[in-house]
This record gives structure tokens, sequence and C-alpha cells, in this order.
């Protein structure tokens, strides 16, 4: 480790440990650095990334703080130009398609991106700036002084003790740092979900022929209805010359269905709005992990003496059903935390008082107050309605609007809305109060 200095206990000492070098770790150790101040990165894998798994689109506006035309370096695989928000039951798929060639060129709005390339060139700009990024190594622990505060970390090195003013948990979903300081609650499945994702080789030509782009260009799906009867969701998006595609479920209710996420994965691959797409597509890929999905309400304390949480172990993914963000809000948490940490070591108060302002800040900036409106979105998008009645309504709906009468005459909307709601299950008085609790929602 470069520049820690040893304190008379044989342990080193610098003013700050970040534990996790994701998106979130990689952040404040960027802010520390800048700042002047003495920080290690600690990374579990033989180098940033190397552990992460992501099915989504990276959202770059936050690395304008960071990293200016940051564009012109990033590891990007696809620029996104086309979002398009599936409805489907197992034979029918409505899509809201939208496509702008403003998002194809700078400063762009989304990418798609390999985490082990995107989290690695990430915590590159943060030893840049100063840092030191330590690979390989597992915070097996925290320590504490002689007044029970915590003042840093165990690893699994040979006299591996790492003390710090202060320590910076983003060791992911379920943190075993942030559970010891009795920062993180028991989990509760119920306010997380399973995301699965396999990554599917294609050659780049056949990639833009059937997904109509061009160039650097890419395309997000995100898929409602295609879960087989699990709360969730689906997605599929493009890379250079793979696809990625997976669904992301509710952890009760797919432990009730005894079903496996390979099967659920396997049901929307068949699906006949998405099968054309990954037609002759040979596995790369598979892999799984949690996501805190809780929002708002149930985001864990994030600070105490000596202490601060940003990222996933802070349930800072933003899963609101129109918006499904965790790199941005990731990055987001970690500059805050970086920057609160960094004048409480300058200002020598390190206490959950000096620390208290990390709160206040996420609040204030896009991370917290997305979360703070945004917070009856998730219960809402994973209710029964929308997830099981909703589809095939909307879909019928279509179809009726659709499907040429002649020579009866046409029917009337009003008619085609009431005949869908039947066959769906759907009382209109439903469909309004849910209208009105969206609308709530989203406002």
């Amino acid at each position: 480790m470069a520049d820690p200095r040893v304190n008379g206990q044989g342990a080193a000492q610098v003013d700050a440990v970040v534990v996790g070098a994701g998106p979130a770790g990689a952040a404040a150790a960027w802010e520390l650095a800048r700042a002047g101040r003495s920080v290690v990165l600690l990374e579990r894998g033989p180098f940033p990334g190397s552990k992460n798994l992501y099915g989504g689109v990276v959202y770059g506006r936050i690395l304008d703080q960071m990293v200016p035309r940051w564009w012109e370096e990033v590891p990007v695989q696809r620029w996104v130009v086309r979002r398009s928000t599936m409805v489907a039951t197992p034979t029918q798929a409505l899509t809201v398609d939208y496509r702008t060639q403003a998002w194809g060129r700078p400063p762009y709005n989304g990418m798609t991106a390999f985490r082990s390339e995107f989290d690695r060139w990430l915590a590159g700009k943060a030893v840049a700036a100063g840092a030191t990024l330590v690979t390989s190594t597992v915070a097996t622990g925290l320590l504490r002084d002689e007044t029970g505060r915590i003042a840093g970390v165990r690893t699994d090195r040979p006299d591996g003790d790492l003390r710090a003013k202060v320590v910076i948990a983003c060791d992911g979903v379920n943190s075993f740092l942030a559970k010891e300081a009795r920062l993180l609650p028991r989990v509760d499945a119920a306010h997380h979900t399973l995301g699965v994702k396999e990554v599917l080789a294609l050659p780049r030509e056949v990639i833009d022929q059937r997904f109509g782009l061009r160039g650097d260009e890419g395309a997000d799906f995100e898929i409602l209805g295609c879960t087989g009867g699990i709360p969730g969701g689906g997605f599929l998006y493009t890379n250079a010359d793979t696809v990625a595609v997976g669904v992301v479920l509710s952890l009760p209710h797919l432990a009730a269905s005894k079903k496996r996420p390979e099967e659920v994965i396997a049901g929307l691959k068949a699906h006949p709005a998405i099968a054309p797409y990954l037609e002759g597509a040979t596995l790369k890929e598979y892999g799984a992990h949690l996501i805190p999905e809780g929002g708002y309400d149930h985001i864990p304390q994030l600070h105490t003496d000596g202490m601060l949480v940003a990222g996933d172990a802070a349930g800072m993914c933003l899963a609101a059903g129109i918006w499904l963000e965790g790199v941005n809000f990731a990055i987001g948490s970690g500059l805050a935390a970086g920057r609160t940490a960094a004048r409480a070591v300058a200002s020598g108060d390190t206490s959950a008082a000096g620390l208290a302002a990390y709160r206040r800040e996420l609040e204030e900036g896009f991370v917290l107050a997305n979360h703070k409106r945004l917070r009856a979105a998730p219960g809402l998008v994973l209710s029964d309605r929308v997830q099981h009645r909703y589809p095939g309504l909307i879909a019928d709906l279509a179809e009726g609007m659709f499907t040429v009468t002649d020579p009866t005459p046409k029917p009337g909307l009003l008619k085609l809305l009431r005949r869908a709601a039947r066959r769906n299950d759907v009382r209109l008085r439903h469909l309004l109060m849910d209208g009105l609790r969206g609308g709530r929602a989203f406002r």
C-alpha cells in the first residue's frame, strides 16, 4: 500500500478506506483523493468490475462532474438511440418504440457497457487522482477504537489491518460492513429482486440489421408481462457483437413459483416478439445478482461514527418502472460520500454528527430527491393488476382497435375497453384508481 503511515500498533493509517471499487466506491475515492486526502480503495476481485454483473444502460450525465468529455474515452459498447417499452402476453406484444439521433451524438444520453471495462476505467480515474487501489483483498470486518467507534477495517491479508478516520462501505447489496455497523437491517426479500442475464453472441452486422441500427447505435428494450406470472420485468439490449437478455424477478414470488430463473429467461427468449431478434445466437455468459428495490422508504441509515454507506449497499438503485437506474445513482451517492468524508476529515470531526451532511446532500441532489418523489412507484409497478392483468388488457385493447371488423360496424373505443377489461378481470373503477395512483406516483 503506497503512502499510508504506520501507527504504533503496526496497522497502516490513512484518512479514508473505501471498500468496493464499483462505481460508488471509485467515485468516493476520486473525491477524497482530489481533496488531498490519503485514501485506499479495496477491491475483492483481481480488478475493479471482475465480480460485477449488470443488465441495463449506463446513464453518463453524472460523469460530467468527474471527467470532461468523458465520452471520448469511456469504454462504451453502443450509444443507445432506441428505447422500446413493451407490454406482453404469451401471444401478444404492444411496443412504444422511441428513437432519436440526439442520443447518438455528444453529450449522449445512455450507453451499454461491460462493467468489467467500465468499472476498471472509473477506478483508474480515482487512482490518477491519488487514491491507492488494492485488489484481491477482502474487508473481513470493522476495526474500532477504545471507545467503540469505527476506526478502519480488517482484511484477509497477513497484518492487513487498515486504520482510517472514515470508512465508506460500497460493498454491494447485503453489505457485511453495513450490517456489522448496525446500519443495514436484516434483509427483507420482499424489497429485493433477482436480476438474471444471458449474454448471447451475434455478428455485429446481424445485430444492426435486426434492431435497425448503424455504427455505434444501440437499442434498449424494457418488457412487462414476460415473466411467467412472477412479478418483475424483462430486458433486451445490444452490445457491439452481443445482445443481453434477462429478467428481474421478485424474490418471494420466484421462490413460491418453484421455477428456476433460467426457465423464465427461456420463456422470454421464445416469445414471438423476441425470438426473431435472437435466432442463431450462442450463449457466452450467464449470471445473477440481487437488486435492492425497496425505494425511498427502505433506504437504511446512511452514516454512523466513522462510517458512511453508498451505492447498492445503501439501496440506491432506482426501480420505478419507467426508470430503472443504478450506476448513475451509485456514482452520485459515491461522490456525495467522498465529499462529506473529505470535509469531515479536514474539520477533525468524523463523528455521526460530522458526517450527517451526507444524507442532506443526497436529499438536495438528484439521488434521494428522485427516490423520494417516486417512493410509491415500486409498489405500484409490482402490484398484481399492473403485473398480471394490465398487459393483457392493453394488448387486447390494441388488438380490438386494429382488427378490421368488416362487414360489421367498427366498435367504439369504450366498448373495446370494456370488453378487454372483462377478458382480463379488470374493473373500470380499479383502472381509474390505479390511473390516479400512477399519476400521483409519477407526478
